[in-house]
């Protein structure tokens, strides 16, 4: 065999929907071919994708896989398995683990085990403490795609709280700073405040006023401060309030602004008006919010005010997600459905399709500099989706792939499914079967 053909496939890409063939040969794709295919093809491996779209594969820039040190509820192995699944082809990790990917020897540990389990492809964010810019000098810049800041409390003692250390950090590590901004000091108030009017087992509904939106903008303008006077690469995650879309803007291509955003899966699909239906499988740090919210984030993607849609995929054990608003774990699984979330919001009209491929492919690409992925383009890795439009999946426990075992879309009928996805020009997911043979590559950025 010389290769594969996905034959007469619907390919969306780089703006545009168009039925055509693509040729891969080895890792690469060799060809896209709207017409008639080229001489020698028929030696290849031929994939009848008639009826089916074609997608590169999608490239989420914030997951916590939980690897190494909490892996009772996920660890690279089964939360790659999960990605492939749901057509999700590279991911960056987050350094929160156990222990946390603050020193060089953590992440060379990390990269390590992802090279033996991992089905995707794999990158993992270096973490900035107070007092690890030693450790930031060294890093490899090929191989991190930034640093990942706290700014508020939720992941335990990552916290930068120190204005010297922040200044340090912005303004010495020479790299893409990206940050969980929420501000610590406006949490606690929040937190006294309501649990003197109504005790210490809150309800989930008290989340999001706890995690108000006067604490998101608070941390996310100060550090959009801090980025401009001091000329750094700044990328807001998990974006969740509309008061926040002022700090950003859509006047450049997503690879020439100094401030991006992300916004994840849940902020673009639940309101606070779920909490009552959802209970703590939609607590999140930043907290879901009011309708208002939801529906500017979804403007801000459709505009290109917002750059990038990820996951923040963060299995915990529903036992973990038990209690009040205060103890509950905050986080969910969310990897292995976020492209069929996008594509069913797509078919509401909420965005066009291209969209979808442009903010969850084309753009982590284009925002951290990754070498030839998140496009269908010749002389690119071939890492391909395949979408059935026409074959509903209902999220039951038993097709749900992360360790944990639950989703908070379970019980939820999508319109379509995900048929078959290639890493590096291998199948490693199809027909609703994942490939263990299969290992991705780790992400290089230039």
């Amino acid at each position: 065999m010389r290769g594969i053909i996905i034959k007469n496939a619907r390919i969306i890409n780089e703006g545009k929907i168009f039925t055509g063939s693509v040729w891969v040969e080895d890792e690469w794709i060799k060809g896209i071919y709207p017409d008639e295919l080229p001489v020698g093809w028929e030696s290849c491996e031929v994939i009848d994708a008639t009826g089916k779209w074609l997608l590169p594969g999608v490239i989420d820039d914030q997951v916590h896989f939980r690897d190494p040190g909490l892996t009772h509820k996920g660890d690279i192995l089964t939360e790659s398995r999960a990605a492939v699944a749901g057509g999700v082809t590279s991911f960056m990790d987050m350094p929160n683990t156990v222990p946390q990917t603050t020193t060089i020897e953590a992440w060379e540990s990390k990269v390590q085990r992802a090279s033996e389990v991992s089905l995707a492809n794999y990158s993992f964010f270096f973490g900035g403490t107070n007092d690890n810019m030693e450790e930031i000098h060294k890093l490899d810049r090929s191989r991190v795609p930034g640093l990942k800041l706290f700014l508020g409390s939720s992941t335990g003692n990552m916290l930068v709280d120190r204005k010297e250390a922040l200044e340090k950090l912005f303004g010495e590590s020479g790299m893409l700073i990206a940050i969980h901004a929420e501000k610590e000091e406006i949490i606690r108030r929040n937190m006294a405040h309501f649990t003197k009017l109504y005790g210490e087992e809150l309800d989930i509904v008290f989340h999001s006023k706890i995690r108000s939106e006067e604490a998101c903008y608070a941390s996310s303008s100060e550090a959009v401060e801090l980025a401009l006077r001091l000329n750094t690469r700044l990328h807001i995650l998990h974006l969740s309030t509309a008061r926040e879309l002022s700090l950003l803007d859509n006047n450049r291509p997503v690879g020439e602004k100094q401030i991006t955003g992300e916004v994840c899966v849940h902020h673009l699909w639940f309101t606070d008006e779920d909490y009552p239906v959802y209970g703590n499988r939609i607590k999140w740090n930043p907290a879901i919010k009011q309708r208002t919210d939801r529906e500017a984030l979804r403007e801000a993607v459709r505009n290109n005010t917002i750059d990038i849609v990820a996951t923040d995929h963060a299995p915990h054990l529903l036992t973990e997600k038990e209690g009040s608003c205060l103890k509950a774990s905050s986080g969910g699984p969310l990897v292995q459905y976020s492209l069929q979330a996008m594509l069913e919001l797509a078919g509401q009209g909420v965005f066009s399709f291209e969209k979808v491929v442009e903010k969850m492919s084309h753009h982590p690409a284009d925002l951290f500099g990754i070498d030839r992925r998140g496009y269908i383009r010749p002389g690119y890795y071939a890492d391909l989706v395949l979408v059935d439009p026409v074959q509903p999946q209902t999220i039951l426990p038993g097709n749900i792939l992360s360790k944990c075992g639950w989703s908070p879309f379970e019980g939820y009928t999508f319109t379509h499914s995900i048929w078959k996805t290639f890493v590096n020009g291998k199948e490693v997911y199809g027909d609703g079967k994942v490939k263990e043979d299969v290992r991705g590559m780790e992400v290089r950025y230039i």
